[in-house]
């Protein structure tokens, strides 16, 4: 449209005296006031509809994105005292450790272990609602008892991290944080890229400009292999098929690793973690709600894979988990980077933390029932196409060469364990809602 236009005044015209036009203009201004009023009526709905202007307790499930990063308040005197106190290293030769994903299942025994072998530890964690956070809650007074403080945050909060990374010289980083889950990721796509993706980058973005820089030793998972079916699943295995977006970010979080190491120097070890169980577990896992439904009476669903094919995970239990995470923490080498810049080849590496004994859910079940002396109810139905794999089996003689890992304990053993742990936390049913 030519400027000109814009500048052409309106024809005058001479109004006509009537009682019509004069109603007419009444009505107008009556019309002008009505949408006037609706206008700012719903401006100030949205204003008080907005996030900004809600609690993040009104913030719905699917949105985890954002309610991750309304976290506790943090910072002065009394929060710092916390945070070097909980990361004070208390054995020679010992190590300053930040465990990302402090309350979670993993995270936690992780944590006590570092702890009482005299590593200093501090917490990070942001206290997610994808299961029952009271669980969170209670790992945290665990750890708590065990002189490690959680500090209650977001690892995409830049300045947090910065924050603690001036207070701490960490020396090594268990980065355990991560949105878990396979069939989760199908409801909420966007958490998982979030955590998994965005957070890993943000937080090797703050260990890349560390003085020193820390050396990383993360969480991957054995649902990279996705629809490999060469077994036992070997390190040297394509992963380049994942079967969920789960698998797809821990995937994706190898070659942002692989990119780290590469330009920055940073040291960094990725552990293929092969369905791990035992108290104080997730109960989002099949043997924890398997174990839930049995005592409550309900039906469990047992899948069979194509042409009633046996579905088969290599259940590891958490204390042999955690001999693989700390075998992987003691042979980590140290970033060769400074103040962003790499110096020299930097260590790069992955492991399988597997049991090396596929075991079919069915016998998981049957296992369940003679600890519970419950018959449950089951309900097989074929395994749906949601990012489950028919079996997994890891191949650990890597992890056994280059730090020893030898997992021992079996499925009966350890599910003993959880059942006694369950028990004693839930009960046999009145508080095992979830």
């Amino acid at each position: 449209m030519p400027l000109s236009h814009l500048d052409n005044t309106p024809p005058k015209f001479k109004p006509e005296k009537s009682p019509y036009n004069h109603n007419r203009f009444k009505w107008h201004i009556a019309k002008l006031t009505f949408w006037s009023f609706m206008f700012l009526g719903l401006i100030l709905v949205f204003f008080i509809q907005s996030p900004s202007a809600t609690s993040s307790s009104s913030s719905t499930s699917s949105d985890l994105t954002r309610r991750s990063l309304k976290t506790s308040s943090w910072g002065g005197p009394v929060w710092e005292k916390r945070v070097k106190s909980s990361a004070r290293i208390r054995s020679r030769n010992g190590f300053s450790v930040l465990v990302t994903g402090a309350a979670g299942f993993v995270g936690t025994h992780v944590s006590v272990a570092l702890k009482r072998r005299g590593d200093g530890v501090l917490g990070l964690d942001n206290f997610n609602d994808y299961y029952d956070p009271s669980l969170k809650r209670s790992r945290q007074a665990l750890l708590e008892r065990s002189g490690i403080f959680i500090v209650e945050g977001d690892i995409n909060d830049d300045a947090l991290l910065k924050k603690l990374f001036e207070l701490i010289p960490f020396t090594h980083v268990m980065h355990l944080a991560a949105q878990a889950g396979v069939r989760y990721a199908m409801e909420n796509p966007s958490s998982y890229v979030h955590s998994n993706i965005a957070g890993f980058v943000n937080l090797l973005e703050i260990c890349k400009t560390a003085n020193p820089q820390p050396a990383i030793v993360w969480a991957s998972s054995s649902s990279v292999y996705g629809l490999n079916t060469k077994s036992p699943f070997s390190e040297k295995d394509r992963t380049d098929q994942p079967a969920s977006l789960y698998a797809a970010t821990k995937k994706a979080g190898e070659e942002i690793a692989h990119t780290y190491n590469h330009i920055y120097g940073l040291s960094l070890t990725g552990l293929r973690f092969f369905t791990v169980y035992g108290p104080w577990g997730r109960p989002d896992m099949a043997y924890f709600f398997f174990t839930r439904d049995i005592l409550k009476g309900k039906a469990i669903p047992i899948f069979e894979a194509a042409n009633h094919g046996t579905v088969a995970r290599d259940f590891t239990y958490i204390d042999d988990i955690v001999k693989g995470c700390l075998g992987a923490l003691d042979t980590a080498e140290k970033s060769t980077g400074s103040g962003g810049k790499k110096r020299g080849p930097a260590q790069l590496r992955v492991f399988n933390l597997g049991n090396t004994s596929p075991v079919p859910v069915s016998d998981l079940v049957g296992i369940l029932e003679r600890l519970l002396k419950v018959k449950a109810r089951r309900m097989v139905t074929k395994l749906p196409r949601n990012g489950d794999v028919p079996f997994t089996h890891a191949n650990i003689s890597l992890a056994r060469r280059e730090f020893g890992y030898r997992p021992t304990t079996d499925l009966q053993t350890g599910l003993k364990k959880f059942v006694r742990w369950y028990v004693s936390y839930y009960g046999t049913g009145k508080k095992s809602d979830q």
